[in-house]
């Protein structure tokens, strides 16, 4: 047996966490059919997908951070700046 598969065996995970886990996919997954229109700030797509502002930003700086997401311009307030699918490197 593999150390790998002996690890896999012994560990493990809590349903707290694997909740934890599905929650964050399924906003990812909002957030990123929300920006499939277009450029949006954060208050705009926690509107769009009704979640509240603080799990939105939380989940769109998460998926910001892996490369998923990537911050466009100010808006025209000077309050938000928008967000956008990232442009997957080849």
């Amino acid at each position: 047996m593999k150390t790998i598969d002996i690890i896999k065996e012994k560990r493990v995970v809590s349903d707290k966490l694997k909740e934890h886990r599905k929650e964050c996919a399924r906003l990812k997954k909002l957030i990123l059919n929300a920006l499939k229109e277009g450029e949006k700030t954060i208050p705009q797509i926690a509107e769009e997908i009704k979640e509240p502002l603080d799990m939105v930003t939380y989940s769109l700086m998460s998926a910001r951070k892996y490369g998923d997401i990537e911050t466009g311009e100010i808006d025209d307030m000077d309050e938000y700046f928008t967000y956008k699918i990232a442009k997957k490197k080849k």
